[in-house]
């Protein structure tokens, strides 16, 4: 009867350590799974950078949103000057610049971006486009007559 109650405790403690070591080993994954979530989160907006970085340099592309344009208000033309300053090859230029509107479908931006290039006097011009989300209907529809697609 003792050699029947010695090997019932034996296997209950055996058992007993098996839970104990299986308990132990899940709060340990579980502990860094959540210390992963934690540094991939808190990460997240410098390896979102260094990928699109990478990104670009391999294919040679825009990542849309990478870039913002602003639109500023001025109350004349020398507030603007004063504020248009820019850096170009290593000299501060203030050149009075005109902005240009230029509506056009979505399918023909690179054929405008490309004729721009050929006739700008500026080595690297400003072309940007911006999708229209919205609008009034009867000037989309004169623009869909006016534009010819490709």
């Amino acid at each position: 009867m003792t050699f029947v109650a010695s090997n019932r405790m034996e296997w209950l403690l055996q058992r007993c350590h098996k839970e104990a070591f299986c308990h132990s080993v899940i709060r340990t994954v579980l502990l860094m799974l959540c210390l992963l979530l934690v540094l991939s989160v808190s990460m997240y907006p410098g390896l979102r950078s260094i990928g699109i970085q990478l990104h670009s340099a391999l294919t040679g592309s825009y990542i849309p949103g990478h870039h913002s344009l602003l639109l500023i208000n001025s109350p004349n033309e020398q507030a603007a000057k004063d504020i248009g300053r820019y850096y170009w090859k290593g000299e501060i230029q203030d050149a009075s610049e005109i902005l240009m509107l230029v509506k056009t479908k979505t399918s023909r931006i690179q054929e405008v971006v490309d004729y721009v290039r050929s006739v700008h006097p500026y080595a690297n011009p400003e072309v940007l486009s911006f999708p229209v989300e919205d609008g009034s209907l009867a000037y989309m529809k004169w623009m869909d007559e006016a534009i010819p697609d490709d």
